[in-house]
């Protein structure tokens, strides 16, 4: 499936719009990841713990909006936006959205 966060493809034309896909997922850190992540975010720097679980949420959210446009007869998603909010101390809701589409090859020109 192609997904992209432009509002069209090279070489292929969208020949049918769907609708909106979607993806979320609620991700929170574990007690002991929150606590190192906690006492690295005290020293500075990156905190591994923080980018590892938002990683891994960004992916599973990616692959539900993928779900999500495949279940609506779509084979690429145009426009793709993410969003983020703290919902609870230590938790975060990770949502991707964008247009749900059907694509084809664009014909190719006589040589």
């Amino acid at each position: 499936m192609i997904v992209t966060s432009s509002e069209s493809i090279q070489g292929v034309r969208v020949v049918r719009t769907l609708g909106l896909a979607t993806g979320t997922v609620t991700r929170s850190l574990g007690c002991v990841s929150g606590l190192v992540g906690w006492i690295k975010n005290l020293l500075g720097g990156e905190v591994d713990e923080y980018t590892k679980v938002l990683a891994e949420a960004r992916e599973q959210a990616l692959d539900r909006m993928q779900e999500h446009a495949r279940s609506l007869g779509g084979n690429a998603v145009v426009a793709v936006r993410f969003a983020s909010v703290e919902i609870a101390r230590s938790a975060a809701e990770i949502m991707v959205y964008g247009t749900a589409v059907v694509v084809e090859e664009e014909p190719r020109g006589e040589s």
